[in-house]
């Protein structure tokens, strides 16, 4: 027998071969997939946590706080985010959560500028001022009236932020600072 790489084989139920360390390809695609949406779909609600609750309370409050959090922010976000994760990578081997704590860390401006922008357009509405005028508290306010209104921007932007964590791992693993070998990722596979 030769040794491997195997091409494909329905017989030795290969479907896609195997890899030089004999590993079926299929398996490691499949494994990988689902690694790649769990952290794609943790990555997503770390980030819609933190960015719809900042961006809520700037929108909410605005003023000094508003103009804080705009600054920290707009700092924050020219951090080159590959040079983090290369000093990270160097220093300590990347594990599942290193990578999802790296990430949420440069990962939840995005939404908290929407959650900003839909919150302010909202608290400007009659039906909030109407509720304040009810004795409403601000959490009621934020809860049930601000909220349940801007549902629509963040069930538009999970499709996009599923695919744009699928992605980022996938990148991360094929530039070599993602998920140490022999984690089956779908960048180490194309690799």
């Amino acid at each position: 027998d030769a040794f491997p790489p195997y091409p494909p084989s329905f017989g030795d139920r290969h479907f896609l071969g195997t890899d030089v360390t004999g590993r079926d390809i299929l398996a490691r695609l499949v494994y990988g997939f689902r690694l790649a949406m769990a952290f794609a779909v943790i990555l997503l609600v770390c980030n819609y946590v933190i960015g719809i609750a900042l961006g809520c309370a700037m929108g909410f409050w605005g003023g000094a706080f508003d103009l804080l959090f705009q600054r920290i922010i707009e700092i924050w976000s020219n951090v080159p985010f590959l040079y983090v994760i290369m000093i990270v990578a160097s220093v300590i081997v990347p594990n599942f959560w290193t990578l999802v704590i790296a990430m949420v860390v440069f990962g939840w401006m995005g939404m908290t500028w929407y959650m900003r922008t839909s919150t302010y357009k909202e608290k400007a509405r009659e039906y909030v001022a109407a509720a304040r005028a009810l004795g409403a508290s601000n959490t009621r306010i934020v809860f049930v009236h601000i909220l349940p209104n801007t549902i629509s921007i963040i069930v538009t932007f999970i499709p996009f932020s599923v695919a744009t964590g699928v992605t980022a791992l996938t990148a991360l693993d094929y530039l070599g600072f993602g998920l140490p070998p022999p984690t089956p990722s779908w960048g180490e596979l194309l690799a």
